[in-house]
């Protein structure tokens, strides 16, 4: 019988291996799979008694902790929505997504709590009740324990996998930052895709480093999904500290490290790197492409191998790995997974030939339903989704990653767009104009450069004045690394600023050309 709930996932392992551990803490918390389908089931029940229904919305604003599995599993197990976000994020993007959203109920721990509060704080009456996790709850506020019910009540059977699991904000192919809407179907989907790509990326004797944050779609189904699927060992770990992150590695023995490509900056220059990586089978990419100098250096030094793929959040998110390649291809990010569907199509909407560049096109059941609340600018009546990004396919069916049809900047495998931080440089006393682009970064793949326009103000107040003022309204990801204050930006004859020459001039920076 095929199932239609990620949780059902935990219930079926802990029936099959109850006393196997499922989840650790770096600190040393865990549960095993017995103990972690007794806090879903009691989680899911709990959420009953506090009034939220199948279909509402809980915000889930959480670091990696046993408290974000068992919440997330629990509000998917009771039918209702799971909303995780970046617990870094600003009160105002906090108190922005709380209303689109609907949030009935906000789970924040100790990193998150004070911007939650003033986030909630914002809406005055209108504000959900929110949940603390690992501090003490303040007036009007519930401990994480509340959600626990004492007695479990089964819940029926989620009699409809199109129905809503989870809303994740991403900035998508235009605007500002919209949720896409992905059911229980889709994110099962994937997980069974990539449960299909052999050899297997995953397997239930590994043990799988938690280090992505959970919130992020790679986290959450990527690779808690495919340690559910799989009955792996998962080791959540708070935050990347290169050493840290090492000495866990080892320490625990994890076989399949999953990370973002920021990451091999940091490990590289270890002189040590090929012992402290002794248990790893496999490393895996993604969120943000990978230099292919890069992916040859580190399976060199490492003597692991390195794999990476292509996915978005709208697609659950993974659709290509170079373990579908049929032979490695510098450069690539892969063939698609099984069950996944690729088409490139020109400037006309026509499908283009496959080793032109043309637009990216996916059509799978691990496609999103579209973006909340209405579905608008999802798959097609034929279930073919623009991602927005262009591409070549060669012959063996590898996809070459070119360019962005938009021009989100990722920073650390998060997606900016511009249009957002312009909005907010624009609120900036004294700034008339402002254009944002994306600029390469060693550390963090990509980094947010601003040009601004403020007439009559000194240059260095104006960067002063406009580092301080988005470090309230932005998170830090998404706040402008370097800000160049210019008498005018370059415009095109219908007034668009010519965002192709300020990359330009970035690019002759980043050379050595232009001081």
């Amino acid at each position: 019988m095929p199932r239609n709930d990620i949780s059902a996932l935990v219930a079926e392992a802990a029936a099959e291996v109850p006393d196997r551990q499922a989840v650790l803490e770096s600190s040393g918390r865990s549960l095993t799979w017995a103990a972690l389908e007794d806090e879903v089931a009691r989680v899911a029940t709990g959420l009953g008694q506090h009034g939220v229904r199948a279909g509402q919305r809980v915000m889930i604003a959480l670091g990696n902790r046993l408290e974000f599995v068992t919440t997330y599993l629990g509000v998917l197990r009771a039918q209702v929505v799971a909303v995780p976000v970046n617990p870094r994020s600003a009160s105002g993007e906090v108190s922005r997504m709380v209303v689109d959203s609907g949030t009935r109920l906000v789970v924040a721990d100790e990193g998150s709590l004070d911007v939650v509060r003033a986030a909630l704080a914002e809406l005055g009456d209108d504000a959900p009740h929110l949940v603390v996790v690992g501090a003490e709850p303040g007036p009007g506020e519930l401990p994480h324990d509340a959600l626990r019910a004492d007695v479990v009540r089964p819940v029926p059977p989620l009699p409809d996998p199109e129905k809503l699991a989870a809303l994740l904000y991403t900035s998508g192919t235009s605007g500002q930052p919209r949720a896409a809407m992905l059911s229980h179907r889709a994110l099962l989907a994937n997980i069974e895709q990539v449960a299909a790509v052999e050899p297997p990326m995953m397997h239930g004797d590994d043990v799988v480093l938690g280090v992505l944050p959970l919130f992020h779609v790679y986290g959450l189904n990527a690779v808690l999904g495919g340690v559910l699927r799989h009955r792996a060992r998962l080791v959540l770990v708070e935050q990347f500290e290169p050493q840290a992150v090492l000495d866990v590695i080892d320490d625990e023995a994890c076989s399949v490290v999953p990370v973002a490509p920021p990451v091999f900056a940091h490990w590289l220059p270890d002189e040590h790197l090929r012992e402290r990586l002794g248990p790893v089978r496999l490393v895996l990419s993604g969120s943000a492409p990978l230099e292919p100098e890069v992916v040859e250096e580190f399976s060199a030094r490492a003597d692991v191998p390195v794999h990476q793929g292509y996915g978005l959040t709208e697609a659950s998110p993974v659709v290509t790995s170079t373990l579908c390649s049929r032979a490695p291809r510098p450069g690539s990010v892969g063939a698609a997974l099984p069950g996944i569907e690729l088409r490139l199509v020109d400037e006309t909407g026509q499908v283009a030939d496959l080793q032109d560049p043309g637009q990216i096109q996916v059509r799978g059941a691990n496609l999103f339903s579209g973006y909340w609340p209405d579905g608008s600018d999802g798959p097609d009546a034929d279930g073919w989704y623009a991602t927005g990004d262009v591409g070549f396919i060669d012959p063996d069916g590898d996809l070459f990653l070119v360019d962005r049809v938009k021009e989100l900047v990722i920073v650390s495998g998060f997606n900016v767009y511009p249009t957002e931080v312009e909005d907010v440089l624009r609120e900036v006393e004294g700034v008339t104009e402002a254009a944002v682009v994306g600029v390469p970064d060693d550390q963090t793949g990509e980094a947010v450069v601003a040009y601004v326009v403020a007439p009559g103000a000194a240059p260095d107040a104006v960067v002063e004045a406009v580092r301080a003022y988005c470090g309230d309204r932005l998170a830090r990801f998404k706040q402008p690394s370097r800000v160049e204050v210019v008498d005018a930006l370059p415009l095109t004859v219908t007034g668009k600023v010519r965002k192709g020459m300020l990359r330009g001039l970035e690019r002759r920076r980043h050379l050595g050309i232009l001081e």
